[in-house]
Protein backbone atom coordinates (compact mmCIF):
# COMPACT_ATOMS: atom_id res chain seq x y z
CA UNK A 1 0.00 0.00 0.00
CA UNK A 2 1.60 3.55 -0.58
CA UNK A 3 0.25 6.48 0.50
CA UNK A 4 0.91 10.28 -0.92
CA UNK A 5 0.72 13.69 1.12
CA UNK A 6 1.09 17.29 0.42
CA UNK A 7 2.02 17.38 -3.29
CA UNK A 8 2.43 20.31 -4.92
CA UNK A 9 1.13 21.36 -8.27
CA UNK A 10 5.04 21.60 -9.71
CA UNK A 11 4.98 17.89 -8.46
CA UNK A 12 3.10 15.66 -11.01
CA UNK A 13 4.12 12.05 -9.54
CA UNK A 14 6.23 11.27 -6.17
CA UNK A 15 6.13 7.03 -5.76
CA UNK A 16 8.17 4.20 -4.16
CA UNK A 17 8.53 0.91 -6.38
CA UNK A 18 10.19 -1.74 -4.35
CA UNK A 19 10.29 -4.91 -5.77
CA UNK A 20 9.38 -8.33 -4.54
CA UNK A 21 11.27 -11.09 -3.78
CA UNK A 22 8.70 -14.11 -3.83
CA UNK A 23 5.77 -14.25 -4.11
CA UNK A 24 4.03 -13.85 -1.17
CA UNK A 25 5.87 -9.96 -1.32
CA UNK A 26 7.51 -10.54 2.31
CA UNK A 27 10.82 -10.18 3.89
CA UNK A 28 12.53 -11.28 6.55
CA UNK A 29 16.06 -10.34 8.61
CA UNK A 30 18.89 -10.11 6.02
CA UNK A 31 17.00 -9.45 2.70
CA UNK A 32 17.77 -6.75 0.08
CA UNK A 33 15.03 -3.99 -0.62
CA UNK A 34 15.92 -2.05 -3.52
CA UNK A 35 13.68 -0.37 -6.03
CA UNK A 36 13.32 3.36 -7.32
CA UNK A 37 11.80 6.45 -6.59
CA UNK A 38 10.06 8.15 -9.12
CA UNK A 39 9.79 11.64 -9.15
CA UNK A 40 7.72 13.54 -11.91
CA UNK A 41 7.90 17.03 -11.86
CA UNK A 42 5.69 19.87 -14.49
CA UNK A 43 8.76 22.68 -14.11
CA UNK A 44 11.71 23.35 -13.16
CA UNK A 45 12.31 23.14 -8.85
CA UNK A 46 15.14 23.48 -6.69
CA UNK A 47 15.20 20.60 -3.83
CA UNK A 48 16.80 21.30 -0.43
CA UNK A 49 16.96 17.61 0.22
CA UNK A 50 15.40 14.28 -1.11
CA UNK A 51 15.92 10.91 0.85
CA UNK A 52 14.00 7.79 1.18
CA UNK A 53 14.11 5.77 4.34
CA UNK A 54 13.39 2.67 6.00
CA UNK A 55 12.47 1.93 9.49
CA UNK A 56 10.64 -0.97 11.47
CA UNK A 57 8.82 0.51 14.86
CA UNK A 58 6.56 -0.96 17.54
CA UNK A 59 3.70 1.03 18.56
CA UNK A 60 1.21 0.77 21.34
CA UNK A 61 -1.23 3.63 22.39
CA UNK A 62 -4.55 3.60 24.50
CA UNK A 63 -6.59 6.24 26.61
CA UNK A 64 -8.31 5.03 29.91
CA UNK A 65 -10.86 7.49 31.56
CA UNK A 66 -12.75 10.56 30.52
CA UNK A 67 -13.14 14.16 30.91
CA UNK A 68 -10.16 15.32 33.79
CA UNK A 69 -9.43 11.96 34.38
CA UNK A 70 -8.73 11.00 31.20
CA UNK A 71 -4.53 9.41 30.74
CA UNK A 72 -3.35 8.30 27.33
CA UNK A 73 -0.38 5.68 27.66
CA UNK A 74 2.10 4.95 24.69
CA UNK A 75 5.10 3.36 23.71
CA UNK A 76 7.80 2.81 21.07
CA UNK A 77 9.96 0.21 20.55
CA UNK A 78 12.66 1.00 17.51
CA UNK A 79 14.55 -1.94 16.18
CA UNK A 80 16.18 0.09 12.79
CA UNK A 81 16.01 2.89 10.89
CA UNK A 82 18.47 3.29 7.69
CA UNK A 83 18.12 6.53 5.24
CA UNK A 84 19.71 7.26 2.14
CA UNK A 85 19.59 10.62 0.38
CA UNK A 86 19.32 11.44 -3.17
CA UNK A 87 19.95 14.93 -2.73
CA UNK A 88 21.20 16.91 0.60
CA UNK A 89 22.52 20.15 1.50
CA UNK A 90 25.45 20.85 1.33
CA UNK A 91 26.35 21.67 5.02
CA UNK A 92 25.03 18.41 6.25
CA UNK A 93 26.85 15.79 4.10
CA UNK A 94 29.46 13.57 6.13
CA UNK A 95 26.86 14.77 9.59
CA UNK A 96 25.68 11.36 11.33
CA UNK A 97 22.36 11.76 12.51
CA UNK A 98 21.05 10.35 15.82
CA UNK A 99 19.82 6.60 15.47
CA UNK A 100 19.82 6.56 11.85
CA UNK A 101 22.00 4.45 10.31
CA UNK A 102 22.86 6.58 6.85
CA UNK A 103 23.78 4.58 3.72
CA UNK A 104 25.30 5.93 0.35
CA UNK A 105 24.55 5.88 -2.93
CA UNK A 106 24.48 8.19 -5.83
CA UNK A 107 23.38 11.67 -4.91
CA UNK A 108 22.54 14.23 -7.50
CA UNK A 109 22.53 17.59 -8.07
CA UNK A 110 19.68 20.06 -6.24
CA UNK A 111 18.11 21.29 -9.40
CA UNK A 112 15.69 18.51 -10.97
CA UNK A 113 14.92 19.67 -14.52
CA UNK A 114 11.00 18.73 -16.24
CA UNK A 115 10.02 15.56 -16.56
CA UNK A 116 10.34 12.08 -15.00
CA UNK A 117 13.29 10.79 -13.05
CA UNK A 118 14.07 7.69 -11.46
CA UNK A 119 16.29 7.07 -8.76
CA UNK A 120 17.37 4.00 -7.47
CA UNK A 121 17.72 3.10 -3.84
CA UNK A 122 18.98 -0.47 -1.98
CA UNK A 123 18.47 -1.52 1.36
CA UNK A 124 19.56 -4.54 3.53
CA UNK A 125 17.25 -5.27 6.65
CA UNK A 126 19.72 -6.17 9.68
CA UNK A 127 20.16 -9.44 10.69
CA UNK A 128 18.48 -9.28 14.01
CA UNK A 129 15.40 -10.99 15.67
CA UNK A 130 12.96 -8.75 14.77
CA UNK A 131 9.00 -9.26 15.33
CA UNK A 132 6.23 -9.75 13.04
CA UNK A 133 4.28 -7.07 11.02
CA UNK A 134 1.24 -6.59 13.60
CA UNK A 135 -2.28 -4.45 13.44
CA UNK A 136 -4.41 -5.08 16.60
CA UNK A 137 -6.80 -2.49 18.61
CA UNK A 138 -3.79 -0.69 20.48
CA UNK A 139 -0.94 -1.26 18.90
CA UNK A 140 0.77 -2.16 15.80
CA UNK A 141 4.40 -3.42 14.26
CA UNK A 142 5.14 -1.87 10.79
CA UNK A 143 8.29 -1.43 8.98
CA UNK A 144 7.72 1.25 6.55
CA UNK A 145 9.57 3.15 3.89
CA UNK A 146 9.22 6.60 3.38
CA UNK A 147 10.50 9.07 0.68
CA UNK A 148 10.14 12.85 1.52
CA UNK A 149 11.47 15.90 -0.91
CA UNK A 150 12.31 19.17 0.60
CA UNK A 151 12.13 22.58 -1.02
CA UNK A 152 13.14 26.27 0.35
CA UNK A 153 9.89 27.46 1.23
CA UNK A 154 6.99 25.39 0.10
CA UNK A 155 5.99 22.66 2.16
CA UNK A 156 7.71 18.54 2.10
CA UNK A 157 6.38 16.24 -0.19
CA UNK A 158 6.02 12.63 1.29
CA UNK A 159 4.90 9.50 -0.23
CA UNK A 160 5.33 6.01 2.23
CA UNK A 161 4.22 2.28 1.84
CA UNK A 162 4.48 -0.45 4.06
CA UNK A 163 6.61 -3.98 4.10
CA UNK A 164 4.93 -6.99 5.44
CA UNK A 165 8.04 -8.71 7.12
CA UNK A 166 7.85 -12.20 9.00
CA UNK A 167 10.65 -13.55 10.88
CA UNK A 168 13.51 -16.14 9.59
CA UNK A 169 12.12 -19.41 10.50
CA UNK A 170 15.51 -21.62 9.52
CA UNK A 171 15.91 -22.92 12.88
CA UNK A 172 19.31 -21.36 13.71
CA UNK A 173 18.10 -19.08 16.46
CA UNK A 174 17.42 -21.49 19.00
CA UNK A 175 17.73 -24.87 18.80
CA UNK A 176 15.85 -25.69 22.07
CA UNK A 177 12.04 -23.63 20.93
CA UNK A 178 12.70 -25.96 17.77
CA UNK A 179 12.19 -29.07 19.86
CA UNK A 180 10.12 -27.69 21.84
CA UNK A 181 7.61 -26.72 19.51
CA UNK A 182 7.90 -30.24 17.43
CA UNK A 183 6.49 -31.97 20.87
CA UNK A 184 2.75 -33.86 21.23
CA UNK A 185 1.40 -32.42 24.62
CA UNK A 186 -1.17 -34.43 26.39
CA UNK A 187 -3.34 -33.66 29.78
CA UNK A 188 -5.64 -35.68 31.69
CA UNK A 189 -8.54 -34.18 33.69
CA UNK A 190 -11.60 -35.65 36.31
CA UNK A 191 -14.61 -34.27 38.10
CA UNK A 192 -16.54 -36.13 40.79
CA UNK A 193 -20.29 -34.95 40.57
CA UNK A 194 -21.79 -33.85 43.46
CA UNK A 195 -24.62 -31.79 43.64
CA UNK A 196 -27.40 -32.54 40.80
CA UNK A 197 -25.85 -36.04 39.60
CA UNK A 198 -23.50 -38.94 40.92
CA UNK A 199 -20.11 -40.55 39.70
CA UNK A 200 -17.32 -38.82 37.51
CA UNK A 201 -16.02 -38.03 34.21
CA UNK A 202 -12.56 -37.89 32.74
CA UNK A 203 -10.82 -36.78 29.61
CA UNK A 204 -7.58 -37.39 28.28
CA UNK A 205 -6.38 -34.63 25.41
CA UNK A 206 -3.55 -35.06 23.43
CA UNK A 207 -1.94 -32.74 20.71
CA UNK A 208 0.46 -34.26 17.68
CA UNK A 209 2.73 -31.29 18.11
CA UNK A 210 2.85 -27.23 19.93
CA UNK A 211 4.05 -25.50 16.82
CA UNK A 212 1.67 -25.04 13.63
CA UNK A 213 2.10 -22.74 10.14
CA UNK A 214 -0.22 -20.38 8.82
CA UNK A 215 -2.93 -22.53 7.22
CA UNK A 216 -1.96 -25.70 9.10
CA UNK A 217 -4.25 -27.97 10.48
CA UNK A 218 -4.33 -28.60 14.88
CA UNK A 219 -5.20 -32.25 15.02
CA UNK A 220 -6.53 -33.06 18.64
CA UNK A 221 -7.47 -36.34 20.32
CA UNK A 222 -9.74 -36.19 22.87
CA UNK A 223 -11.31 -39.67 25.03
CA UNK A 224 -13.96 -39.09 27.20
CA UNK A 225 -15.15 -41.50 29.83
CA UNK A 226 -18.88 -40.00 31.06
CA UNK A 227 -19.23 -42.37 33.83
CA UNK A 228 -21.42 -39.79 35.86
CA UNK A 229 -25.35 -39.41 35.64
CA UNK A 230 -25.40 -36.56 33.45
CA UNK A 231 -25.51 -36.15 30.39
CA UNK A 232 -21.94 -33.75 28.73
CA UNK A 233 -21.04 -31.85 25.78
CA UNK A 234 -17.07 -31.68 24.64
CA UNK A 235 -16.14 -27.93 23.73
CA UNK A 236 -13.29 -27.11 22.12
CA UNK A 237 -11.69 -23.49 21.29
CA UNK A 238 -8.12 -21.86 20.07
CA UNK A 239 -8.29 -18.49 21.79
CA UNK A 240 -5.90 -15.31 20.68
CA UNK A 241 -4.38 -13.30 23.43
CA UNK A 242 -2.88 -9.74 22.38
CA UNK A 243 -0.87 -7.86 25.55
CA UNK A 244 -0.07 -4.39 24.75
CA UNK A 245 2.24 -2.87 27.16
CA UNK A 246 3.14 1.11 27.86
CA UNK A 247 4.13 2.98 31.14
CA UNK A 248 3.98 -0.12 33.53
CA UNK A 249 0.41 -0.71 32.30
CA UNK A 250 -1.13 -3.45 30.57
CA UNK A 251 -4.16 -3.92 28.20
CA UNK A 252 -5.11 -7.27 26.98
CA UNK A 253 -7.55 -8.05 24.39
CA UNK A 254 -8.68 -11.76 23.44
CA UNK A 255 -10.41 -13.40 20.17
CA UNK A 256 -11.65 -16.51 19.27
CA UNK A 257 -10.21 -18.22 16.33
CA UNK A 258 -11.89 -21.45 16.65
CA UNK A 259 -15.10 -22.39 19.15
CA UNK A 260 -17.30 -24.98 18.60
CA UNK A 261 -18.59 -27.51 20.67
CA UNK A 262 -19.74 -31.29 19.92
CA UNK A 263 -23.07 -33.80 20.10
CA UNK A 264 -23.92 -34.83 23.57
CA UNK A 265 -21.51 -37.58 25.66
CA UNK A 266 -24.68 -39.73 26.88
CA UNK A 267 -24.38 -40.93 30.84
CA UNK A 268 -22.69 -43.70 30.70
CA UNK A 269 -20.40 -43.89 27.38
CA UNK A 270 -17.07 -43.78 26.52
CA UNK A 271 -16.20 -41.72 23.20
CA UNK A 272 -13.20 -41.20 21.57
CA UNK A 273 -13.11 -37.44 18.92
CA UNK A 274 -10.52 -36.86 16.71
CA UNK A 275 -11.28 -32.61 16.17
CA UNK A 276 -9.63 -30.85 13.71
CA UNK A 277 -9.05 -27.39 13.91
CA UNK A 278 -8.26 -25.59 10.25
CA UNK A 279 -5.79 -22.35 10.72
CA UNK A 280 -6.55 -19.24 8.78
CA UNK A 281 -3.72 -18.60 6.70
CA UNK A 282 -3.51 -14.93 7.52
CA UNK A 283 -3.15 -15.92 11.05
CA UNK A 284 -1.41 -13.53 13.12
CA UNK A 285 2.02 -15.79 13.53
CA UNK A 286 2.64 -15.64 18.16
CA UNK A 287 5.13 -12.54 19.00
CA UNK A 288 7.22 -12.95 21.77
CA UNK A 289 10.09 -11.06 20.59
CA UNK A 290 8.85 -7.37 21.67
CA UNK A 291 8.74 -5.77 24.77
CA UNK A 292 5.55 -4.43 24.42
CA UNK A 293 3.02 -6.07 22.50
CA UNK A 294 2.95 -9.48 23.02
CA UNK A 295 0.49 -12.23 20.93
CA UNK A 296 -0.22 -15.63 22.28
CA UNK A 297 -2.36 -18.84 21.57
CA UNK A 298 -4.29 -20.99 24.21
CA UNK A 299 -5.62 -23.93 22.80
CA UNK A 300 -8.59 -25.39 25.42
CA UNK A 301 -10.71 -28.29 25.85
CA UNK A 302 -13.51 -28.86 28.08
CA UNK A 303 -16.60 -31.08 29.16
CA UNK A 304 -20.11 -28.94 29.36
CA UNK A 305 -21.77 -29.82 32.53
CA UNK A 306 -24.87 -27.88 33.05
CA UNK A 307 -25.02 -26.04 36.56
CA UNK A 308 -21.54 -27.40 37.35
CA UNK A 309 -17.79 -26.12 37.00
CA UNK A 310 -16.61 -27.24 33.60
CA UNK A 311 -13.67 -29.77 33.76
CA UNK A 312 -10.84 -28.02 31.01
CA UNK A 313 -7.69 -28.76 29.67
CA UNK A 314 -5.55 -25.93 27.96
CA UNK A 315 -2.28 -26.33 26.36
CA UNK A 316 0.38 -23.32 24.71
CA UNK A 317 -0.13 -22.92 20.59
CA UNK A 318 2.77 -21.81 18.90
CA UNK A 319 1.48 -20.11 15.16
CA UNK A 320 4.92 -20.34 12.82
CA UNK A 321 5.08 -18.08 9.58
CA UNK A 322 4.03 -20.32 6.62
CA UNK A 323 6.90 -21.52 4.45
CA UNK A 324 7.52 -18.89 1.30
CA UNK A 325 9.15 -20.12 -1.81
CA UNK A 326 11.06 -17.75 -3.87
CA UNK A 327 11.33 -17.15 -7.76
CA UNK A 328 14.44 -16.02 -9.42
CA UNK A 329 15.21 -12.85 -10.31
CA UNK A 330 13.18 -11.20 -12.98
CA UNK A 331 15.42 -7.79 -13.33
CA UNK A 332 13.21 -4.49 -12.90
CA UNK A 333 9.82 -4.28 -14.22
CA UNK A 334 8.56 -3.20 -17.17
CA UNK A 335 8.17 0.13 -17.95
CA UNK A 336 11.47 1.61 -16.73
CA UNK A 337 14.18 1.92 -19.69
CA UNK A 338 17.73 1.01 -19.56
CA UNK A 339 19.57 3.45 -18.18
CA UNK A 340 20.78 6.87 -20.51
CA UNK A 341 23.93 8.90 -19.92
CA UNK A 342 23.27 10.98 -16.50
CA UNK A 343 21.15 13.81 -16.81
CA UNK A 344 23.02 17.63 -16.98
CA UNK A 345 21.49 18.07 -13.41
CA UNK A 346 22.05 14.83 -11.76
CA UNK A 347 25.83 14.21 -10.89
CA UNK A 348 26.10 11.36 -9.08
CA UNK A 349 29.14 11.78 -6.19
CA UNK A 350 31.54 9.06 -6.19
CA UNK A 351 31.13 6.02 -4.22
CA UNK A 352 33.12 3.69 -2.27
CA UNK A 353 32.77 -0.45 -1.79
CA UNK A 354 30.48 -1.56 0.47
CA UNK A 355 32.06 -1.71 4.32
CA UNK A 356 32.08 -5.44 5.86
CA UNK A 357 28.44 -6.43 7.13
CA UNK A 358 28.98 -6.60 10.68
CA UNK A 359 29.79 -3.14 10.52
CA UNK A 360 26.53 -1.97 8.94
CA UNK A 361 24.31 -3.62 11.45
CA UNK A 362 26.27 -4.42 14.50
CA UNK A 363 24.55 -7.28 16.93
CA UNK A 364 22.20 -5.53 19.06
CA UNK A 365 22.49 -7.92 21.26
CA UNK A 366 25.85 -7.75 22.61
CA UNK A 367 26.00 -4.83 24.74
CA UNK A 368 29.80 -3.46 23.16
CA UNK A 369 28.73 -3.01 20.04
CA UNK A 370 25.99 -0.49 20.68
CA UNK A 371 27.80 2.32 22.97
CA UNK A 372 25.32 5.45 21.89
CA UNK A 373 22.02 6.23 24.00
CA UNK A 374 19.14 3.43 24.00
CA UNK A 375 21.90 0.84 23.84
CA UNK A 376 20.82 -0.74 26.58
CA UNK A 377 17.64 -1.18 25.34
CA UNK A 378 18.84 -2.80 22.12
CA UNK A 379 17.18 -0.85 19.90
CA UNK A 380 19.64 1.01 17.78
CA UNK A 381 22.26 0.54 15.32
CA UNK A 382 25.14 2.59 16.10
CA UNK A 383 24.30 6.64 14.29
CA UNK A 384 27.65 7.87 15.14
CA UNK A 385 29.69 6.99 11.80
CA UNK A 386 28.11 7.77 8.70
CA UNK A 387 28.31 4.41 6.80
CA UNK A 388 29.38 3.95 3.22
CA UNK A 389 26.60 2.19 0.84
CA UNK A 390 26.65 -0.28 -1.60
CA UNK A 391 27.94 -0.13 -5.11
CA UNK A 392 26.59 2.53 -7.09
CA UNK A 393 23.18 1.42 -9.56
CA UNK A 394 23.36 2.82 -13.11
CA UNK A 395 22.00 6.47 -12.95
CA UNK A 396 18.82 7.71 -13.25
CA UNK A 397 17.07 6.99 -16.44
CA UNK A 398 13.94 8.76 -17.59
CA UNK A 399 10.60 6.68 -16.94
CA UNK A 400 8.03 6.45 -18.82
CA UNK A 401 4.67 6.39 -17.02
CA UNK A 402 3.06 4.70 -20.48
CA UNK A 403 4.44 1.86 -19.95
CA UNK A 404 3.13 -0.91 -17.78
CA UNK A 405 4.69 -1.60 -14.31
CA UNK A 406 3.24 -5.28 -13.52
CA UNK A 407 5.73 -7.68 -12.34
CA UNK A 408 5.03 -11.28 -12.14
CA UNK A 409 6.72 -14.56 -11.13
CA UNK A 410 6.95 -17.80 -11.94
CA UNK A 411 5.84 -20.78 -9.88
CA UNK A 412 7.65 -23.30 -8.40
CA UNK A 413 11.04 -22.11 -8.44
CA UNK A 414 13.05 -21.07 -5.65
CA UNK A 415 16.50 -19.11 -5.18
CA UNK A 416 18.74 -19.73 -2.87
CA UNK A 417 18.10 -16.89 -0.39
CA UNK A 418 15.02 -18.79 0.41
CA UNK A 419 14.70 -22.06 2.58
CA UNK A 420 11.51 -24.40 1.53
CA UNK A 421 8.68 -25.01 4.65
CA UNK A 422 10.26 -28.18 5.57
CA UNK A 423 12.23 -28.02 8.93
CA UNK A 424 11.44 -24.04 8.96
CA UNK A 425 10.22 -22.95 12.32
CA UNK A 426 9.84 -19.10 13.80
CA UNK A 427 12.58 -18.24 16.00
CA UNK A 428 9.61 -16.43 19.37
CA UNK A 429 12.57 -16.08 21.68
CA UNK A 430 12.12 -18.38 24.83
CA UNK A 431 8.82 -18.81 25.18
CA UNK A 432 8.34 -18.57 29.50
CA UNK A 433 4.89 -19.73 29.07
CA UNK A 434 6.24 -23.40 27.60
CA UNK A 435 7.41 -24.02 30.34
CA UNK A 436 4.43 -26.04 31.56
CA UNK A 437 3.43 -27.78 28.37
CA UNK A 438 -0.04 -28.00 29.78
CA UNK A 439 -2.55 -26.14 32.43
CA UNK A 440 -5.92 -28.06 33.76
CA UNK A 441 -8.91 -26.38 35.43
Amino acid sequence: MVQAHKMSRSIKELNIHYDPINESNTFTSGDIVEGRVVLEVTKEIKVDSFFVKLKGDANVRWTEGSGDDETTYRDLERYFKIKQYFIQESSKKGQSEKNTTLVSGETYGSVVTPGSHVFPFRFQLPQQNMPPSFNGIHGSVKYVMTVKLKRPWKSSSTTCTELTFLPRNDGTNDHLLYVVIQQPLSGTEDKKMKLFGSGKMSMTVTTDKTGYMQGETIRVSVDVDNSSSRDIKLKYSLKQKQTFIAERRTKIRFKDIVKETKDCIPSGEKTKFIVDMNLPRDLTVTIENCRIIKVQYELKVSLDVSFASDPAVKFPVVILPVGQQCPPWQGPPAGFQSYPPLQPNLVPCPAEQPPPYAELYPNLYDPTALPHPGAAAGLYPDPNAILTGFNPTPSAPVYDPNQSTKESFPKGRNTPSRRSAVGQFFFVGRLSFLGVFCTVG
